[in-house]
């Protein structure tokens, strides 16, 4: 995969950095863990310049971010109602579940975002209980911009130390990835398994 991310990141500059973390945002597949250290590379190797590569895949990871708020958002915490009553067994939602999430979120939504910005898998989702649960959209920027600028920054330090030996830190970062991944999915399954509903 990183083959064609070199080529494009060549090719691009700042422009590609930006556009290949707006895709990532998007579609978790394609990683800012490759992303990130190969621009870093080429800012070691006097391509690009390290804080300009820094703050093109910042703001393109935030425009996706904000593309998952606003979605969100737009559905909405009352839409949201009766899809959990219909469809609640296996989201492993009740509506009490939304309520509590929602108190919750007033209290440490700005944690939340900003600290799910820097576990692998999860900060691709961080936008979406933001945008249903109402944070404020300005609370969301701010603490969305400062996690995603220091998981891009990084990323792209380490590409930039690390060189041409940047694929280890795929090597690194990818089981890390998947035992997040993996978390997810037991406690998806042991909340399926033990899902009430509303009572």
């Amino acid at each position: 995969m990183s083959d064609w991310i070199v080529r494009l990141i060549e090719q691009s500059g700042y422009l590609g950095v930006g556009f290949l973390m707006f895709l990532e945002t998007l579609f978790p597949p394609i990683p800012s863990e490759v992303i990130m250290p190969v621009a870093g590379v080429a800012a070691g190797q006097g391509k690009l310049n390290l804080i300009g590569t820094v703050a093109a895949g910042t703001a393109g990871a935030m425009l996706g971010n904000t593309v998952w708020y606003l979605a969100a958002r737009a559905l909405g915490h009352d839409r949201l109602q009766p899809i959990i009553r219909r469809h609640g067994k296996w989201l492993t939602l009740s509506w009490k579940d939304v309520q509590r999430a929602h108190d919750w979120f007033d209290r440490h939504g700005v944690a939340f975002v900003l600290l799910g910005r820097l576990v692998p898998t999860v900060r691709s989702l961080v936008s979406i209980p933001a945008g249903l649960l109402d944070m404020r959209f300005r609370n969301f920027i701010i603490a969305s911009t400062v996690g995603t600028a220091i998981w891009t920054s990084f990323l792209a330090l380490l590409g930039f130390k690390l060189q041409e030996n940047f694929k280890d830190i795929d090597q690194i970062l990818g089981p890390v990835s998947n035992v997040v991944l993996g978390c997810l999915l037991v406690t998806y399954i042991w909340r399926l398994v033990t899902h009430k509903g509303d009572e």
